[in-house]
């Protein structure tokens, strides 16, 4: 099976109400994802919930994630 275009970075924004539920995000896409891992977290002052930034590569597979899929259309 041919996929599409080689793998890209991806950085995924998450927000989150507090922080404890930003770590089980990270920790989760870890496991599908090969990631940058657990980022600083931060609270924008005026802003409600905790934010943090995490790099992942959607093509390579994470520590106990499936194989990689194609995400875009199939080259021929």
């Amino acid at each position: 099976m041919t996929c599409c275009a080689p793998p890209g970075l991806v950085v995924l924004d998450i927000t989150g109400g507090v922080e404890d539920t930003i770590r089980a995000v990270m920790a989760t896409l870890e496991e599908r994802w090969a990631t940058s891992g657990t980022a600083p977290m931060r609270r924008d002052p005026g802003e409600p919930g905790v934010r943090a930034r995490i790099y992942a590569d959607g093509l390579r597979p994470g520590r106990d994630g499936p194989e990689p899929q194609c995400l875009g259309k199939p080259s021929s």
